[in-house]
């Protein structure tokens, strides 16, 4: 293969990214550290399907009694009065009857925990009737405790009944108060100070590694005492938020974006569960759960099906990581940040639900885009860059693009055309420089899809900042893959495409190498085309093992390892080594297709060339490189090799590595059989 130093297309440097949604137990039970599940008593259960869904309260999911055997048992009551915030109004009112008793967390599955390292472990508590003097906090497994703590525990101010007043309960604000204060003489908000959540905190250190181990709170001595947002999270957790290992799983890509928050969750089953931004930022205390729309089940074809329900069918959203920890996500992984926000219809797939566009609620959904560029952008004196500074960030987030609607379609229910006209506008008239990003549907092949870019080229003529990018979707096989290396050749170039949700689906639907390889192939046509191709990202990108509600998936996971698939290491490896132009290759490409082998070429800004070469046979294969004066290529060089590393043990993805070493390139490379090559020199 002979390499000139012909550019092809500029590649842009944020070309290869992720995308992020809350699915196969993503945020809640994975990315987001906490361990505690359904910390705030709102959980609920799902059944049915698109079309004929409906969620059953269950206020005490993952929670039980903590008692010896004999003993009356607790009684836990979930319960609303005065709540510590009426976003999230349940709390648990726990009565106990002899000491030591108390209550119990599953905590997805089981607590996990590692020999020296410590967790904080926080929660909200209210003593109504409790002479106990500490909380106990203990981890326990078969009748061993792992790690053991206490705090004391803040009883209530004592106060005198206002048996002069003629008001049941004194108003602690308004008029009303002062008049009280000026009659009696007395400050009546001590009235209210029984009513006080108080939080408590500590540290647990683990004495030994254990899994599978059950969080549990327990009381000295016989009371009632009133629980809420119990939570905890080791104190590695990175900022606080996010778990460590998956954390660097994801750092270790060096992703040039991250497409957030989804995925169908975006618009949500129904409008009333779609994802709202504004509830998912402030305190953690008045961030709404709400049921996730992967907890439904989701089989379209038997709509009638009222108690269908998922396995996982209290999966939730607590929202722990919201639109500022997405944010955050981004600036820790330098990656550049790309909200996907609804344009006001719920979830095609499921229904047709929408608000009609000459509705004033529409005008709340632009609103909510505006308000969004202002939360990451805005002067700390606005109303929404104040909020991102009171979280802890007065620095923009510096959003340069965002996305209207996700994988949604034109039909005669749903006017996605003029709703991205009405975003445009209200968004460009405050801030020009924002990149639009638009949806192309579910699929590249069909009169849909079709329909749209003829939509948003007609708009780019007259506009030329109508759209920045398309968002294209395929699952497909990995024949597909394969058969459309050159799909995107012939593209016009006046608007990019975002590869926003693609993975190759192979019969049995798992994490392979055969799946990978034709990912790595598509690839080299993707950038090959880097002029049209500004985005690309695999989904979906996590997968809790026993908790799937869509494979395959990036990155598997349990509550203590990461398994990295096939896929990941060639995500990965595109990551880490984009040029800065592509190469030329004048129709060597094709010719080395007919032969199983797939490639593309580029340079960096220093002249470095990165080559990278799928071997697709089951031979090894030896490519000549050559330079524009037909000479051998040779000289110190680099290579990254991705192979398979054995057979797929069960419920996991296939395990691969990937070998680095450095070598004296001359004139030649083997390509080791079924693998992905990235060679720099």
């Amino acid at each position: 293969m002979k390499l000139t130093r012909e550019y092809g297309e500029k590649i842009s440097p944020e070309m290869i990214g992720l995308f992020f949604e809350d699915i196969n137990f993503a945020a809640d039970g994975g990315l987001y550290a906490e361990m505690i599940e359904n910390r705030s008593f709102e959980a609920k259960e799902g059944f049915g399907t698109p079309g004929n869904f409906y969620a059953v309260d269950d206020y005490g999911y993952a929670w039980t009694p903590v008692c010896k055997d004999g003993e009356q048992t607790p009684r836990m009551q979930y319960v609303t009065g005065l709540p510590l915030s009426m976003v999230n109004p349940h709390y648990l009112r726990l009565t106990t009857y002899a000491a030591h008793q108390g209550f119990a967390n599953q905590a997805y599955d089981g607590i996990y925990l590692e020999k020296g390292k410590s967790y904080h472990v926080s929660f909200y508590a209210r003593c109504v009737a409790y002479e106990g003097e500490t909380f106990s906090v203990e981890v326990n497994k078969d009748g061993t405790t792992y790690a053991k703590g206490s705090v004391a525990a803040v009883k209530p101010v004592p106060y005198a009944p206002f048996t002069d007043l003629t008001v049941e309960f004194p108003l602690t604000d308004g008029p009303f108060a002062e008049i009280q204060r000026e009659i009696k003489g007395i400050d009546v908000t001590k009235r209210c100070r029984e009513h006080e959540w108080v939080k408590y905190d500590m540290t647990l250190t683990a004495d030994e590694t254990v899994s599978g181990a059950s969080f549990e709170i327990r009381l000295d001595v016989a009371g009632v005492v009133e629980f809420d947002l119990i939570s905890m999270l080791p104190d590695d957790a990175v900022a606080g938020v996010f778990r460590k290992d998956l954390l660097e799983a994801l750092k270790d890509i060096r992703p040039g974006f991250i497409r957030f928050p989804g995925g169908c969750i975006v618009e949500g089953i129904s409008l009333e569960n779609r994802y709202q931004w504004k509830k998912t930022v402030g305190e953690l205390k008045d961030r709404k759960y709400i049921p996730n729309l992967w907890a439904f089940q989701d089989d379209r074809n038997f709509r009638k099906d009222l108690d269908a329900k998922r396995p996982d069918a209290h999966y939730g959203q607590s929202y722990g990581i919201g639109f500022y920890e997405y944010f955050v996500l981004c600036e820790l992984l330098g990656a550049k940040p790309l909200p996907v926000l609804g344009m006001g219809a719920a979830c095609q797939f499921r229904t047709t639900e929408l608000v009609p566009i000459d509705n004033e609620e529409f005008r709340e959904f632009v609103q909510d885009a505006l308000d969004l560029i202002e939360f990451a952008n805005g002067p700390v004196e606005s109303k929404w860059g104040g909020l991102r500074a009171k979280m802890g960030h007065p620095q923009p987030f510096d959003l340069e693009m965002l996305a209207i609607g996700n994988e949604q379609w034109e039909t005669k229910y749903v006017d996605i055309f003029e709703r991205h006209v009405q975003f445009e506008k209200a968004i460009h008239a405050v801030y020009p420089k924002m990149k639009l990003l638009g949806t192309a549907g579910p699929s590249v092949e069909n009169t849909l899809y079709d329909l749209a870019w003829d939509f948003y080229r007609k708009g780019q003529k007259e506009n030329p900042d109508f759209v920045y990018a398309v968002d294209e979707h395929y699952y497909v096989s990995p024949q597909w893959m394969y058969d459309h290396i050159a799909f995107y050749d012939n593209y016009p170039r006046e608007i990019g495409v975002f590869a926003g949700e693609y993975a190759a689906h192979t019969e049995d639907k798992e994490n392979t190498m055969e799946a990978a390889l034709a990912e790595a192939a598509f690839m080299t046509g993707l950038e090959k085309n880097a002029g049209v191709i500004k985005l690309a990202s695999y989904a979906p990108l996590f997968n809790r093992i026993g908790h799937s509600q869509w494979k395959p998936d990036m990155i598997w996971f349990d509550d203590h390892e990461v398994y990295l698939t096939p896929n990941y290491y060639v995500q990965k490896l595109y990551a880490n080594h984009v040029g800065d132009h592509t190469l030329q290759l004048n129709g060597q490409d094709e010719t080395l297709r007919k032969e199983g082998i797939y490639v593309t070429a580029s340079e960096t800004k220093e002249g470095k060339l990165i080559l990278k070469a799928v071997n697709t046979t089951d031979d090894a294969f030896l490519l000549p490189v050559e330079g524009a004066d037909g000479q051998p290529v040779a000289g110190a060089a680099k290579i990254w090799v991705l192979e398979t590393a054995g057979e797929k043990p069960a419920e996991k993805p296939e395990p691969s590595k990937v070998a680095e070493c450095a070598l004296e390139l001359n004139g030649s490379i083997r390509l080791a059989p079924k693998s992905f090559t990235v060679l720099e020199v």
